[in-house]
């Protein structure tokens, strides 16, 4: 008789008490009713509030429920990347746990696996909670970004996917510290299809990605898919150089010309100020790819998982597993 195949649910957590126990019997409900085995990891990000107990718990009562407690908050992006890097299943989903990513969809995800996409990337068509400034920027960004890379990034794509075990393993070699899951998972090729859907509201607590969190998910998006912003020098040293002749005949008409050199003291002035701050905002610019070079060239790992739960046989599972399935893995670490 044919195994059952095994799917893997994977959701970062960081201080989501009022939602992880929905989440948890909504998630098994409809994963009961298919036709597969399957898991549910969830990645503690450092939480300070209960959610660590309720995991704990979980765990205890459902063998099917897989905890993983990082050491400190890293990141949504890095959470769910070790959520990726332990998930055993053929498919592996990922997604959040707070209901905008409805478990509900689940088996249309899985559907468009079964006939043979490796990977399903969902777009949301709406958030029925989202602001018009939060939309406008959001549209705005995406295509910006699209238009300074070469990978195509989906308006509204968000980190509720599909991977086949294939596209995972591809994934986990990617390794690099600035991570924008999004366009890493877009460059990786395989095939892949879109599934189109609207994002409830949360059902409980607010968002945990602070403006600041936002932005900086922003610039590792830029950054990460594009050189663009180094070749900005290139572009602004050639309109640099057109407005220099441009005051260079000016100079010239003023002094041979109109004979009146102290009148000029304004155009001056505007310049100084116009290719100073331009000189300085490209040093920014590069200082941002030095940075993101100076963190790789540490080789510090992505992540410390502090603790895998309560279950000795989990742990002894993981460990072997990550040990010998991906040998490109050398940038992860774990302390016990």
């Amino acid at each position: 008789m044919k195994k059952e195949r095994l799917v893997s649910l994977v959701v970062p957590v960081y201080n989501e008490e009022d939602n992880l126990q929905h989440f948890y019997e909504a998630a098994r409900d409809v994963m009961d009713k298919l036709p597969y085995r399957w898991e549910l990891i969830f990645v503690d990000d450092g939480s300070s509030d209960s959610s660590r107990t309720m995991l704990a718990e979980m765990e205890v009562q459902d063998e099917r429920v897989q905890a993983i407690f990082l050491a400190r908050n890293y990141g949504h992006q890095t959470a769910l990347t070790c959520g990726l890097d332990y998930a055993d299943g053929d498919a592996v989903i990922s997604m959040d746990g707070d209901m905008q990513h409805p478990p509900e969809l689940l088996p249309r995800l899985l559907e468009l696996w079964e006939q043979g996409y490796d990977i399903v990337q969902t777009v949301r068509k709406a958030t029925e909670d989202a602001g018009l400034l939060k939309r406008l920027t959001s549209v705005g960004y995406y295509r910006v970004l699209n238009m300074i890379t070469s990978v195509p990034i989906r308006e509204g794509g968000s980190d509720f996917r599909l991977l086949d075990r294939e596209a995972v393993l591809a994934l986990r070699q990617h390794r690099e510290h600035a991570r924008f899951l999004r366009g890493l998972v877009s460059s990786l090729g395989f095939r892949q299809t879109i599934f189109e859907f609207t994002a409830p509201p949360r059902f409980a607590g607010r968002s945990k990605y602070s403006l600041r969190k936002m932005l900086r998910l922003a610039m590792d998006g830029v950054f990460t898919c594009s050189a663009f912003p180094l070749r900005l020098g290139l572009y602004a040293g050639m309109v640099s150089a057109l407005f220099a002749v441009l005051l260079i005949i000016h100079v010239l008409y003023e002094t041979f010309v109109a004979q009146n050199v102290v009148s000029g003291w304004p155009t001056l002035v505007a310049c100084f100020a116009f290719f100073g701050g331009l000189q300085l905002m490209l040093m920014g610019v590069m200082g941002e790819y030095v940075a993101r070079i100076y963190d790789e060239a540490k080789q510090r790992p992505l992540y410390l998982v502090q603790e895998y739960g309560h279950r000795s046989e989990v742990r002894k599972r993981r460990q072997e597993k990550t040990e010998t399935e991906s040998g490109q893995r050398s940038g992860h670490g774990d302390a016990e």
